[in-house]
């Protein structure tokens, strides 16, 4: 009976939203404990180490971080490209009315960390170029802890928080698109472009086999890999050419997307954070955090975020472009905005694209790190604490 009990409890926690935010948090703790422990050296060797097989015509033998973060992070870019589509079909982002708040706000969150960051690097030439650091938000982490609040915030705010991270998200995959490329090879773009092609006519003839655009896509990222541009758009591009519908039929990209909800929530993304968190702590780190660098990644996510999203909502709505969600008011935005303050994955993944220095990358982590949790703990007391009050409120009225 409590085996049955415990099997019970371990379902039911992995279905929760909050599930993928906690375990990536350990994944996050343990790569920490390897890195500066005797273990780190060894895990180092193992992220270096080539795998794959290459000849005079095919290159596809890369280090295991390299294939971590280039291999499965298309596969992670698939379904935010997945959810991204979905969403403006069907979802949060399908009429302007609905889109709006989320977009406009996404856009004040994304703005004003990347200025944030300029003011404090704009005269420095080793670090400028981490501008797109603090303008992620970490869509796992941010839910994830929102979950936690349970009915303690209303379900409009979790609906837009979900929305404008998903809108985030799209500013950044355009960022890295456009800004982190670099030595662009034509020839390999031009077969990247006609594989596109042939899935968006895969689309129009009604195609509805999802491996008839996987497939494809592997090619894509071949060749899109050996352009210049980063491979996860792979990932993207094959996910917007997906067949999906308006209405509640299953579509080919719904379809695919629950086939990898679970595999890139419990798998790919904590990998990605055992892999890429493994910092070494050294004497000076904390006091990078007061470095430009640092200043501007931290001040950009637990400063920048909650000012760009609630001074975006806030004119949006002043202006009747939008208007906040059913039951929630500016203290709820203001909370939502800290949480956006949680850059994990994306801002991690964009400081190992700004800096091929490891000192940098390693200040750069340990900073969206330590912006993170501030961002996740000063949301949670505030959205937690504003709910006390009201509850007490509605206590005394009724009493």
């Amino acid at each position: 009976m409590a085996k049955l009990i415990n099997l019970k409890t371990f379902k039911e926690f992995f279905r929760s939203s909050s599930a993928g935010g906690i375990i990536l948090l350990f994944c996050v703790v343990l790569s920490l404990i390897i890195a500066n422990t005797g273990a780190g050296e060894g895990f180092n060797e193992l992220l270096s180490t080539e795998i794959g097989f290459a000849n005079d015509s095919v290159q596809l033998r890369y280090p295991v971080l390299l294939w971590i973060n280039d291999g499965l992070m298309a596969i992670f870019f698939l379904l935010v490209g997945l959810e991204i589509k979905r969403e403006i079909v069907e979802g949060e982002l399908s009429s302007l009315r609905q889109a709006s708040l989320p977009v406009l706000a996404a856009i004040g969150g994304v703005v004003v960390p990347a200025l944030i960051y300029t003011f404090f690097n704009h005269a420095e030439p080793d670090t400028i170029h981490g501008w797109g650091i603090p303008m992620a938000t970490d869509i796992a982490f941010a839910l994830g802890i929102l979950s936690l609040l349970g009915d303690k915030v209303p379900s409009g705010i979790k609906v837009f928080l979900a929305a404008l991270a998903i809108v985030d998200d799209l500013m950044a995959i355009l960022v890295i698109a456009i800004f982190y490329s670099t030595n662009l090879h034509l020839t390999y773009l031009m077969y990247a472009a006609g594989i596109f092609l042939f899935q968006i006519i895969l689309n129009r003839a009604g195609v509805k086999n999802i491996l008839f655009y996987i497939i494809p896509g592997i090619f894509m990222w071949y060749f899109i890999h050996h352009s210049g541009i980063h491979a996860t758009i792979a990932g993207v591009l094959t996910a917007l050419t997906l067949p999906t519908t308006p209405d509640a039929t299953e579509s080919p990209l719904e379809k695919l997307e629950h086939m990898l909800a679970k595999p890139v929530n419990f798998l790919i993304m904590p990998i990605f954070a055992i892999a890429n968190t493994n910092i070494t702590f050294e004497d000076g780190m904390v006091e990078g955090l007061a470095s430009n660098l640092g200043l501007g990644i931290v001040l950009g996510l637990f400063l920048g975020k909650p000012i760009g999203i609630f001074l975006m909502s806030w004119l949006s709505v002043k202006l009747k472009v939008a208007e906040l969600p059913a039951g929630s008011n500016w203290t709820h935005v203001l909370g939502l905005g800290l949480l956006g303050g949680i850059g994990f994955t994306m801002s991690i993944f964009i400081a190992l694209l700004s800096f091929k220095s490891e000192f940098f990358q390693n200040e750069a982590k340990f900073a969206v790190l330590t912006a993170s949790v501030l961002s996740g703990v000063f949301g949670y007391v505030i959205l937690s604490a504003y709910n006390k009050k009201q509850r007490k409120k509605a206590a005394v009225a009724t009493s």
